[in-house]
This record gives C-alpha cells, structure tokens and sequence, in this order.
C-alpha cells in the first residue's frame, strides 16, 4: 500500500461501515472510496458467515465460504482491528441481510455507520432478473432498519443515510454531502476510477461484478418500475415501510 494511505502517527484510524442491500450502488460506491489515496476497502466481509449460518444456496457458495473467515466473531475482531495496511480511511461494504437474528452488533459503536438505500421497486427488478424471485429477507431493508436504529442508539446520533438515486442523479453533491456527514475531507478522486477488477473484489466478482468492472463512474440512474408483477409488487410493498423509514434521514446534496 502507498505511503499516501497510512494513517498518520498517532491518528485514529476512519473505519466507515456502509450498509447496505443487494442490487444497489454498493460496489460502485466501494469503487469510489478506494480510489482514494487514503482509503483502503473491504468487501462483504460477512458473506461466507451468512452463507454458512443459513445454508442458502449462491453463485460461487463454496469458492466464497473458502475465501473468508466464516466465524462472526473472527470477523467482527478483524474489522475493528489495524485497518489493511495502516490506511488512514477504512470503508467496509457490508450487506444488511449478511446480520442474522442475535448477532452482536456492539463493535458498530466504534465505526462510522452510514446506510445506502434504494427504491424497493428498483431493487426487485434488479433482483428477479440476477436470482430470480427473492424472498423479502434477502433485500435486507427490515434488517437494515433495524441496524440503523442498533447505530442510532450505540453513538447517540443519526447515522448518514444516502439514497442511491441521490447518488446517481448528482454524484459530486451526493459524496460531498456524505463525506462531510462522516467527517471526512471529499475527495475528487472518488467520482471516477479505472475500469477493470481490483483484488480487493470478492471472489463472487465473476458472478456479480460485470456492469462495474466495466464501468469508469457513477452510471446514470435507472428509474424505479412505476408497477411490478403482482408476485413482485407484493415483496416491493412487503419491504417499503422500511426504506421510507430512512429515507426521512437521506442527506441533502451540497
């Protein structure tokens, strides 16, 4: 790692946990901070916990579970420990339904929260035409409710939360409003980078990561479906209360 990216003597490292669902921005968003000098990343660092505690069938499900620590605890030591390389900014991408009923989620105390939220009905498109048709714990918004408020109560303030159409329709207002919610300096750098893989990716990137990998920047938003498949509308209603619910906390762009 670069000089560029330690943490100067003496400072606390940023460890930012962004959570998130499935089929948003989140990779993207991942692409953005780790184009910054001073910012190292990880990627869904509790997928192989989540595959194994459930026994859910994915893409690459053995090649993931062989690819991380699937011990939560293991995993909550590392992500609360020295940041990968010294970085002075640390960004983990996690997704919200990786947390199970029960798991302990003290360590977020000590970790910049923030929550990237999408339009239900954008999300379920998005799903059915990867996966197929999802059950309503798999898009992970009661869980990210829940872990919004679990953050809310542990650091006594409203964690930052960004809506990925936001993020889309003005991404320098959007990142500087999220940035400066974190208490971190925006960096230009994180509007674009280059295209291609990065060995920070998961395994899983095969599988998940072709629009990304051959993107340079943030795309332009795909509107959310004004009505679904009865089936669909049905989940994406199952899963709005939810995402209303933090979108009255979404930051306003500067």
């Amino acid at each position: 790692m670069s000089a560029t990216k330690m943490a100067s003597t003496g400072e606390r490292p940023v460890r930012i946990a962004m959570w998130s669902g499935p089929r948003n921005i989140s990779t993207a968003m991942m692409r953005g901070f780790e184009n910054r000098a001073d910012c190292a990343v990880s990627d869904e660092p509790f997928y192989s916990a989540y595959l194994i505690r459930t026994g859910i069938d994915h893409p690459m499900r053995e090649a993931v579970i062989e690819s991380q620590p699937s011990d939560y605890a293991r995993v909550v030591e590392t992500l609360t420990g020295t940041p990968p390389g010294g970085a002075a900014i640390w960004y983990q991408k996690h997704m919200c339904q990786h947390i199970l009923d029960g798991d302990p989620l003290d360590w977020i105390a000590g970790v910049r929260n923030a929550f990237l939220i999408r339009d239900p009905r954008a999300v379920v498109a998005s799903f059915v035409k990867e996966r197929g048709m999802p059950a309503a714990f798999e898009l992970g918004f009661q869980r990210q409710v829940e872990i919004f408020d679990r953050a809310r109560t542990a650091t006594g303030g409203v964690p930052p939360v960004i809506d990925a159409a936001d993020v889309l329709a003005d991404p320098p207002g959007a990142l500087r409003a999220l940035c400066a919610a974190l208490g971190i300096p925006f960096d230009p750098a994180m509007l674009s980078w280059p295209s291609g893989p990065r060995e920070s990716d998961g395994v899983w990137a095969p599988v998940w990561y072709k629009a990304v990998e051959a993107s340079t920047g943030f795309g332009t938003a795909n509107p959310a479906p004004r009505r679904l498949p009865d089936a669909l509308e049905a989940i994406a209603e199952q899963c709005r209360p939810a995402y209303e619910r933090l979108a009255m906390h979404r930051l306003h762009m500067v």
